[in-house]
């Protein structure tokens, strides 16, 4: 049965489904090592007449409560790499990423579709990564067998918002992950806080040592990204590299990113204070 308070907005994200009224933006994700685009994320917006621009974390738990998470995963994944191809055919090549569902992986066909997506599509496996959420992780223990086959695919497995959920390090150890993503709030006071600069350090040398490479989220200054380049942290995301962009104004951010890029990495941080929190 529908809560009352969901029929409105359900029926709103039901048409708009239906009737393809929803897009993807695309946010860049660039290497720490020589600035270069390696990624996109691909992020499902949904903009309605009435209600105005409707936020994810209003919608996805909406779709997954009343059975719609299968359709709007297939829909973004199909349009997806229906624009990778784009670029490609651009020769504008690079990595794209993808949230799903925890809910999705308890279909055991789940990697057999997202396989012969790509194949239909032509995209190689090895370039789509597919995020989840932490605070997923502690039912995925029992899906090891659904993520192993992405992996055996080839297809890319990001942990997404790492230090925010309820995993334990065991499961990290234990789940085929190929990617930590570093949570937007440990980056936040990490310039003037001894005890966060040591968390996103060890985070990042953790990942490392489990042979994953690591994505900070949230980047918004000039001053994080030259401190996690020095950490070693292998790709960056956030408002200092740029916002979610529609598909066609990719290419113009690039070129102007990469005129950016060489300011960036030469200019001098602050000295770190001594503040603890």
């Amino acid at each position: 049965m529908i809560e009352t308070g969901d029929i409105g907005l359900l029926d709103g994200f039901e048409r708009a489904l239906l009737n393809d009224r929803l897009r993807l933006a695309y946010q860049p994700k660039i290497s720490l090592e020589d600035g270069s685009l390696k990624r996109v994320e691909a992020l499902v917006r949904w903009d309605d007449a009435a209600l105005g621009s409707v936020a994810p974390s209003r919608f996805v738990p909406l779709a997954e409560k009343y059975g719609l998470i299968d359709q709007l995963t297939q829909w973004g994944l199909s349009t997806a790499l229906q624009q990778w191809c784009k670029w490609r055919d651009e020769e504008f090549e690079f990595d794209l990423a993808f949230n799903i569902s925890a809910l999705s992986l308890e279909k055991l066909d789940f990697p057999d579709l997202v396989e012969r997506m790509c194949r239909e599509h032509g995209v190689p496996t090895e370039r789509l990564v597919l995020e989840l959420t932490e605070s997923a992780t502690q039912p995925l223990i029992n899906l090891m067998d659904t993520l192993t086959r992405f992996r055996i695919k080839g297809i890319g497995l990001a942990i997404d918002d790492f230090g925010t959920g309820y995993s334990t390090l065991m499961q990290l150890r234990q789940l085929p992950f190929t990617e930590m993503k570093i949570d937007r709030f440990f980056l936040t006071d990490m310039i003037k806080s001894d005890d966060s600069r040591l968390i996103v350090r060890t985070m990042i040398d953790l990942a490392h040592g489990l042979r994953l490479t690591v994505t900070a989220e949230g980047v918004e200054t000039a001053e994080q990204l030259l401190m996690l380049r020095e950490m070693g942290c292998d790709v960056a995301q956030g408002y200092l590299v740029s916002a979610a962009l529609a598909p066609d104004t990719l290419s113009p951010w690039y070129d102007g990113w990469r005129e950016r890029w060489p300011g960036l990495v030469s200019a001098t941080r602050p000295a770190r204070s001594r503040a603890r929190s």
